[in-house]
């Protein structure tokens, strides 16, 4: 069974749910790695996020503004879309369409290979 989605202690995963986007996009740049797998987003506002090589296993999405993210290069295994804002989102293309539908629809975790 998975994991529960955690608020976690994390600072870049703080900056996030408090909407500094410019802030822990610098950080990251500079080369920090932070911790955001099991991570809840729900109702979070992410627009704007450097998602690029960033492990979102088993995070928790909903409600959360997604939109314009590019989750391509990402790993978002596990992860959760119900209900959130996903106009835009490029996600990795090992996901089925589907899936997608399945996960914004009804919550299921994102499954693929």
């Amino acid at each position: 069974m998975p994991q529960a989605p955690e608020i976690k202690k994390d600072e870049m995963y703080v900056l996030l749910r408090e909407g500094d986007m410019e802030a822990f996009n610098q950080r990251k740049a500079g080369g920090e790695k932070p911790d955001l797998t099991h991570c809840d987003f729900r109702n979070v506002d992410l627009q704007g996020m450097d998602a690029i090589g960033l492990d979102f296993t088993n995070c928790y999405f909903r409600q959360a503004d997604l939109r314009g993210i590019d989750f391509s290069q990402s790993d978002l295994h596990g992860a959760s879309v119900h209900g959130a804002k996903i106009s835009g989102v490029f996600f990795p293309s090992g996901i089925d369409p589907y899936e997608i539908f399945m996960s914004y629809q009804y919550g299921i975790r994102l499954r693929y290979s």
